[in-house]
Formats: structure tokens, sequence, C-alpha cells
């Protein structure tokens, strides 16, 4: 019995030992079938660490970075480091730029005396010949073989300080405007009398040989320009340009303006009438600067204006009565508002009606019959507006805000924004003092980039910058300024006008920097800043201390931004003089272009001078007469020789035939905090993939007069010891490189400044095919691994900090956002907390628009802008929709201006996206329609990459892209009229000339009815203006 049930139990135990095997053989079998489809977080990482260990000793060995730390520790105890004073920084920068400035105010000046004292001495000739150069016409032959009248020979010789434009350093050339008669007696006489500049402007020059443009302005219309330059007229052979109409002249010609535009809308302002009336309005626009301030009837409640000249422009095909009473009761006895109508049409009925308006009221009354006499007779009013300045004898010295122009040298002009000084020049003559009579005005351009010179920038650190700005909040200079469209073409931007400080420091919200600054104030400012490197494409998040001053003399301000952290210090090391010039002087160091070492400038003798040259006379001569930054000759000095043994170093790797067989290494690198370069290539120049990299061509990744390289400042935000990878954004070709870089630091804390970067360029292809050996890596004793890249199964890639491609099985996607490719992954990577996206904002991006389309609000960050945009939209509509044809609109209008496109100013948003540096290694599912899809990201060990591997099985395609697309901002009709009502501050100019006593104008015009609307409006515009 005890048998029976002993071998009964054996039985159970054999079935239970049966079923448990037959389980566990049954569970292992499901494990491996799950095995097969997740991803091991083990061997990715096994893989991630292979490739970054690899990569990492290749970048170490060959950029030779630690070599370079080694230098730099052994001189850590003899280094002194200091910590920056914003304050006195900006301090001592408003000072040299105060100088920069005042030497050109005083050229100006010279040639306002030397005019006045010219035209004094003048006395007119109706009848007088004079032979002078025109500017379109010297050195033109004609049919005979003889030199064209107005012509004749005019030497002309390349100049790379005129943009490599062929130029005559002796003599100016007379520009007049093609729909002007090249010898009308009042040109002839100006261009006689002027010739007296001449001299004047080559002793400027000699003066001071970083003048470039010198010209006279006539108010007669024609241009007087040194040096001689010749001029070519469009495919249509005019030349449009009318320096009347340029922002210098009008300034400078005129005190600050409050002007309406009344235009009439009566039925009988249609065809030629409608057009003309048009073009009034608009050329009456080009004539308003930024310290002019307009309005549209009495739309603007917050009763801001220069408070100086105030006038009424009255469009009008006609006028039955002379509103006397109206006159009478609101603007006399004073005449502070001057009234200028305009009669559209050759009838002149009404005439005297108008002509009278403009006598009682100070004004200038003038009829315009084809579109031709518009822009003279629109120009009149300008001059009556100069009066009381001309009277006053008061020589203004205006500033215009910072511009690109091309029209007076056609397309030969190179691209560099400049400001202006400019100054009036009067009539002195006894006989003519009370009429006020304008002769013109001079002025100078002073280009940025002199301005930049200025600019210590290795005392700003890596991310620090200087900026400029006018009394109206403009941008004379900021490193994220792009005056430029430069999507593969160098133009300007349509209608192109300056850039406000608040659509470039968009963080400031509050507007309490651009506020201060624009009232001359001088203090600090902190605030967290998000800086767009790379084209824009990767952010850098930063907090930025603020410091600005005023500039004297000047209607600017100016300010420096210093980041926090190693943007704070800076530190001085010592060096023997002939230790520091014998490394300086070797082939492979370069120092950066627009940095200033030592100004070669000043005298015509150090021009030919390189910095190295000019460096070594100030440093050995005892009376050099150079202006040199003695500090950062010492540290530059100091750099050469710290980093001199990198030459050897290179030297010897390029020379060791069995580094680098395949060549995958092509460049070696470096750059230190004094703008100090050198490089090692280890092929030859003609094999480089990237021809570019290191060339003024590939201005992000040189030193800049506003900017280091962008391979300095990403690797300075990397963790130390670590290198940074990318691919750069630029040309199909140049996708084929990879660029590792790595910071270098003094000391090992928080305070050290970052003194130097090294890095590489290697070949793409190099680069992929490290990564691909490494990924087929496993740790099987067999070496049979369960899973790699090669399979179908999976999809590898590389991707870097911001999430842009390196490395993926499809070679179309390098540089790719990831997002784009994968963007069911990016969300779950996004909605992990593994990357995070930020919004950026762009208030000088470029949009398609159809002319004519309704959604017109561009740029409303920019006052003047805006307005310019709503007056003249609300004329066209004014003008296309009258009162009597309201219902009756003929829709073609509005289709025939639809057809055109083109690209406007506007405002977008878009997002930049950035790793968290907590998260090394992290597995996510992602569920697409059912289908359960999984990935594995790790981070690659001492860089800016992740290795991201995910499951290939599912069909996600229906999860939409994350794109880096820009979006435009829509602004709707109430935020419109709420930017109109709340305008930025704008800092009114100390100099104002409404009216004079004495002003009495000999003239007051050339010599069908004025519709109901513009009589009801006239009683409230003439009491809003005089009540101001």
């Amino acid at each position: 019995m005890q048998h029976s049930r002993m071998i009964s139990l054996m039985h159970a135990r054999s079935a239970s030992c049966l079923l448990f095997w037959v389980l566990s053989a049954c569970w292992t079998a499901a494990e491996v079938r799950g095995s097969q489809s997740e991803i091991p977080l083990s061997v990715v990482k096994l893989w991630a660490s292979a490739f970054g260990g690899e990569i990492k000793s290749i970048a170490s060995k060959y950029s030779g970075s630690q070599l370079l730390q080694k230098k730099y520790k052994e001189y850590e105890k003899s280094v002194r480091i200091e910590d920056i004073d914003g304050a006195k920084l900006v301090k001592n920068l408003a000072q040299n730029m105060e100088e920069m400035f005042r030497k050109k105010a005083e050229a100006t000046r010279r040639l306002v005396e030397a005019a006045e004292e010219a035209h004094l001495q003048h006395e007119e000739n109706p009848d007088l010949q004079y032979e002078y150069f025109n500017a379109v016409l010297i050195n033109e032959v004609g049919e005979d073989g003889n030199s064209v009248e107005l012509g004749g020979e005019f030497i002309l010789e390349p100049n790379d300080h005129f943009n490599n434009l062929s130029v005559n350093l002796s003599l100016s050339v007379v520009q007049v405007p093609t729909n002007m008669y090249n010898k009308d007696p009042d040109i002839v006489n100006g261009v006689y009398w002027s010739e007296a500049l001449n001299k004047v402007f080559v002793d400027n020059f000699k003066r001071d040989p970083s003048l470039i443009w010198q010209y006279f302005g006539s108010a007669k219309g024609f241009f007087r320009q040194y040096p001689g330059v010749k001029w070519h007229p469009d495919e249509h052979g005019v030349i449009a340009f009318d320096c009347r109409n340029r922002k210098w002249y009008i300034q400078a010609a005129t005190s600050p303006k409050d002007v309406v535009i009344l235009v009439d809308v009566s039925g009988s302002m249609k065809g030629l009438r409608l057009t003309i009336a048009r073009q009034t309005v608009a050329s009456i626009l080009d004539t308003l600067g930024d310290d002019d301030f307009f309005n549209i009837i009495a739309i603007n409640q917050t009763g801001r204006g220069s408070s100086c000249s105030q006038a009424i422009m009255l469009v009008t095909d006609g006028a039955t009565a002379m509103y006397d009473d109206v006159f009478a009761k609101y603007n006399w006895p004073e005449r502070k508002v001057r009234i200028f109508p305009y009669l559209i049409g050759r009838e002149s009925a009404f005439a005297d009606n108008l002509k009278w308006m403009a006598c009682a009221n100070k004004g200038y009354f003038s009829q315009i019959s084809t579109l031709a006499d518009v822009q003279e007779n629109v120009m009149r009013y300008l001059h009556v507006m100069s009066r009381p300045k001309v009277i006053d004898h008061e020589h203004d010295t205006v500033w215009t805000e910072a511009y690109v122009d091309s029209a007076q040298l056609g397309e030969n002009k190179g691209p560099n924004p400049m400001t202006t000084v400019a100054m009036p020049v009067f009539s002195t003559k006894n006989e003519t003092k009370n009429q006020g009579i304008l002769l013109g005005v001079a002025g100078t351009d002073i280009p940025i980039q002199e301005l930049m010179k200025t600019i210590p920038k290795h005392k700003l650190g890596i991310h620090g910058y200087a900026f400029a700005i006018t009394n109206n909040g403009y941008i004379l200079t900021h490193p994220d300024l792009r005056p430029l469209y430069q999507e593969g073409q160098k133009r300007k931007k349509p209608s192109y006008s300056s850039v406000d400080l608040s659509e470039v420091e968009w963080e400031d919200t509050e507007d309490v920097l651009r506020t201060a600054m624009v009232n001359r104030r001088t203090g600090t400012f902190s605030m967290e800043v998000k800086r767009t490197v790379d084209k824009g494409k990767r952010v850098l998040t930063m907090h930025n201390d603020y410091y600005y001053t005023d500039i004297k003399g000047t209607p600017f301000s100016v300010g420096v931004a210093l980041s926090r952290g190693h943007g704070k210090y800076f530190f001085k090391g010592n060096v023997s003089l002939e230790a520091g010039l014998h490394d300086l002087e070797q082939p492979d160091v370069a120092l950066a272009d627009e940095w200033t070492y030592c100004n070669t400038d000043e005298h015509h003798e150090h021009r030919h001078l390189t910095q190295v040259q000019a460096i070594k006379l100030y440093m050995t001569s005892r009376k050099p007469h150079l202006k040199c930054d003695r500090e950062l000759i010492q540290q530059v000095l100091f750099d050469a020789v710290v980093t001199a043994p990198l030459e050897a170093y290179w030297t010897g790797l390029a020379l060791n035939k069995s580094e680098n067989s395949d060549k995958g290494v092509e460049i070696a690198f470096l750059g230190t905090r004094t703008g100090l370069s050198r490089t090692n290539l280890f092929v030859v120049p003609e094999q480089l993939t990237n021809q570019d990299f290191l060339t003024a061509e590939d201005r992000e990744g040189v030193f800049n007069a506003d900017h280091f390289p962008l391979w300095y400042k990403r690797a300075a935000e990397q963790v130390p010891g670590t290198f940074v990878y990318s691919v750069p954004f630029s040309s199909g070709e140049n996708k084929s490189v990879v660029l590792a870089s790595t910071a270098i630091q003094l000391l090992d804390d928080r305070k050290s400044p970052i003194v130097a970067a090294v890095g590489i360029q290697m070949k793409l292809e190099f680069f992929q095919r490290k990564f691909w050996t490494a990924s087929r890596q496993c740790n099987a004793l067999d070496g049979k691994c369960i899973i790699s890249c090669d399979n179908e199964d999976i999809k590898c890639y590389l991707i870097d900090n911001n999430g842009f491609i390196l490395v993926s099985e499809d070679t179309s996607q390098t540089n790719l956002f990831f997002g784009k490719v994968e963007g069911a992954v990016m969300n779950k990577l996004l909605l992990m907390g593994s990357f995070k996206k930020i919004n950026l904002y762009d208030y000088q991006a470029l949009c398609k628009e159809y002319a004519g389309s309704s959604d017109s609000a561009r740029t409303l960050l920019d006052p003047f802008a805006t307005v310019k945009w709503l007056l003249t939209e609300l004329v066209i509509f004014l003008l296309e929709f009258n009162l009597y044809s309201w219902w009756n609109y003929d829709s073609t209008v509005k289709a025939q201006r639809a057809q055109r496109t083109m690209m406007v100013p506007c405002d977008t948003e878009y997002p930049a996206f950035v790793s968290e540096r907590t998260i090394k290694e992290t597995t996510g599912n992602i569920d697409c329609d059912g289908c359960i899809r999984t990935f594995v990201i790790q981070q690659i060990p001492s860089s800016n990459l992740f290795m991201v591997v995910v499951e290939n099985k599912c069909d996600c395609s229906s999860t939409p892209p994350v794109t880096m697309e820009p979006i435009e901002i829509i602004y709707n009709e109430s935020l419109k009229c709420d930017r109109l009502k709340f305008q930025k501050d704008r800092r009114r100019p100390q100099s104002c000339h409404p009216f004079h006593p004495e002003e009495n104008p000999v003239e007051c015009g050339s010599a069908n009815a004025l519709s109901f609307p513009i009589v009801a409006i006239l009683f409230p515009v003439l009491y809003f203006l005089i009540s101001r």
C-alpha cells in the first residue's frame, strides 16, 4: 500500500516536472519570440559607447585638444583673471564712437562752410556755359569717336577702400536725374560754384582716410559726389535717383514734421486724376523721415507728435470757396499749421481759391496735371518747411538710421549698411535772407563696419555683443540685424527700412531696455534670452546683463550685452615680446579680419599694412603714429606663444604615413579669445570636401566684428572635455563634412573663462563609416549578434542635441530635422521630456504675398512702418472706393493687383528643439493605429549626439511630421488699431524751427469743387493740430 502510494507520488511528481518543463519551454520560447520584437537597451548602449569612444579618440588626437589644454594649464598660476566691468566698458565704447562720429561731422561742416562761401561769391548768370563731368556721360564716346558733351576723359582706378570700384580721388562727378535737363541754367550755375568743393573733398580724405563717400545734394536736383565714379542707367536707360528724396536730405533740410494728408474722394477723382493723386500721395510719403509724425484725419488719440512743424496736405481737383472763417478761427494769427494744396488736373478754374489757402497759411500751392509733374511739385513743400531753419541759420547736424542704399552706385555697390551725417547749406546773401533759400545738403556716409571697429570684441566674451540704436529705437548696429534677404542671392529687402530694437531683443516684452536707451539714459538691465545660431536653426539659452549709455553729439545710444558665466571674465597673461612676435608671424597663424588690433585707416602710409605688420611696427618702433589696442595685442601675443606647439604637433601627424591613411580627417583648426586662429591641412587644398570652411564665404565659421565662430560658440556651451559635432547648413556639397570642436578652459571652476576652442573637419562618409562599424558590435560569445543596424527590422539614426540627423540609412536625410522623418518618435520624445520645444520669433522675416491681399499688416512693432502701411492702405482705399462709386467698384482693380506676388516683410513664429542634458538614455513605445512600435534613444558619450534605434514593423505615416517651418503671425484688426494708439517711445529731436517772424516768402504757389468730406474734416484737423 505504501509502495503503491510512493509509486503514485513519483508519477505525480514526474507529471508535475513534465508540466513544469513544458511550461518552462513554452515560456522560454515565448520570451525568445518577444525579444526579437524588442530592442535590447544594453546592445544600443554598447554601440553608443563604442562609437563615442572611437570618434572622441579621433577628434582629440587630430585636434590636439589635450595638448592645448595642457599648455594653457602651464600658465594657470601666472595669469590674472578679471571681472569684466560692463558699465566701464560701455562708457569707453561710447567715447570711442563719439570721437569717430565727431570727425565725420567736422568733415561735413567743412563742406557746408565751403559751399556757402562759394555761393556767396557767385553771381547768377542765366547764359552761363560750363562743361562739367556728368557721372553718366564720362568716358562715353560718340559716333564720331570723340567724347560726348559733358563727358570727356575721366581717369578711374580700382580702389579697395571703395568696394573695389573704379574711382577718381582727385575729382568729383555730377549726377542729374534723367527727368531733368543737364544744361538747365539753374543746374549749370549750381554746378559751377560747387566746383569749389573738390578741394575740400580731397582735403577731408587726406585728413581722415577712413572717410568714404562725400557729397553735396543740391536743392535744384543735381548731386555732386566724391570720389568721382561712373554711374550706369538701368535697363530702360533711366537713373531715377534724386538726392532730394533721400532721408539724409529730407532730415537735414527740414525740422521734424506733423503731417496730415487729406484726399478728395469725390466722384470726379477718377481716371488720370486718380492715378496722379495716388502718385502724389506716394511722393509725399517718400518725403517723410523717421523723425516725422503723420496722421490720417484725427485718429491719433494719444496726442503724440513732433511738436514742431505742422502741415496739412490737401490733394483735390477743385475748391469752390476759400474757407477763410475756418482759418481765422483755428489757424490765425499764428499760422502754426501750413496748408499745401495740390490741384489735380488741367482745369484751373478754382486755382485762385487753393492758392489763397496756401498763401494765407504760409504754405505753397501746386497744380499737377501730368505724372511727370508730381515729383518736382511735391518737393517744393520741403523748401517752404525749411525756411525758418534757413533764416535762423542753424546748421543742425542730423544722423540717419542704418540703411542699405545702392541707388547712387548702381549694381556695383556692396551690401554694407551705413549711416549718414548731413547738414543743410544755406544762401547767406543779404538780399535773400528773408526768403530762407536752401541751397542743398552736404553729407558723408559712415559704414556700420567702421562703427564696429571701435568695439572691443575680446572683452565682450564669446556670446557678448555691442549694439547701438537711434532716438526712434531703430537699430544702427546689432548682430541680429539682417538688412539683406540672402536665400542664395544678395538683394535688398523690398521697401527695406530700419529694424526696431524690440524686434531683435523680443524677450524684453515691456520694452524696458528700449525705452531707457531711446531716452538716452545710462543704466543696466538683465534678462534671460534665446539666441539663435547656425542660420536660425539652433538656439542657445542664456542670461544676459545689459549696460547702456548715450553717445554725445549724436541721437544714438550704445549698449553691450554680457552673458553670465564665462562671458563675465577675462584673463591676462604675459610673454616676452620677442617670443610673441616670432610665433605670431608663423604661416599657419591668422588674425580676425574685422577686429581692430591697430587702426591702419587713420594715415594713408599705414593702409597697406596687415594687422600683423602693424602690430610689429607698433611694438618695436619708438614713434609709430599708430593707434593700437595694447591690451589686446599683449594677449594675442600670449595666445600665439601658448598655441605654437600645435603647429609641430599637427605637422607630425601629417607626415606620419600610418596616420589618417584614408584622409578621413581633412583640417585641424583652433581659435582663441583674442581672434587668433591656426589651421593645418591633412590633405592638399584641392582635395578639401568643403572649400568654404574657415574662409570669408563662411561668415558664421570665422571671427567677425560681431561674433565668434559658430563652432567656438557651440563648443563653449558643451560640458568641458566633450566635443560638439555638426554637419554645416549650407550648399549641398558641404553636407559631406562633419565638424567637431571642443572648448579649452583655463581653470576647472565656474569662474574660468573659455580661452580657446579646437576642432577638426572630417569627411561625412568617414564619420558615418565609424558609426555603422560600431553598430555591428555585440556582446555575444559566439559573435552572432541577435540585432544590428543592418537588420531590416530596425532603423538607426544619429542625431544631434537639436534634433538634426547626421547619420541615416537614407543619405538624403542628412541634416534634416528628425521630426520631419520620424514625426511619431519625435512627438514621443517631446512628451517624455527627452527634447523640449522652444518657440522663437522672427520680426525680420519675408513672406510671399499677393499684391492687394487684405492681410497686409506687417512689422507692427515698427511704428513708422505700421503707420505708413495704414496710411497708404487708407489712401488707396479712399481713392479706389470713393463715396460716389462705393457700390459700383470695379472688381477688376483688385483682380489686377492680386495677380502680382511679392516678398514682403512679415512676422513669423517658428520652433527650435534642444535635448535635455540630464537624460542619457530612454526607451519608449508608440501606438500607431493599434500597432506598438518600440524605440531606444541613447546618448553618445562625450558628445552632443544621440543614437536612436526604431522598430520598423509599424506604419506610423498617419502621424504628421514635426517641422520647424515658420508660421506667419496674422494680426487682427483690433490689434492693428491698438498698435497705432500705443506707439513705442520715440525721442523728439531737440532742434525745432517751425516758423520765423521774419519769414516773408516772395511767392506761395504757381498759378472742381472741394468735396463735402474734405470741408467737414478740415475743421477738426486744424483744431486737433493747433490744440496739441
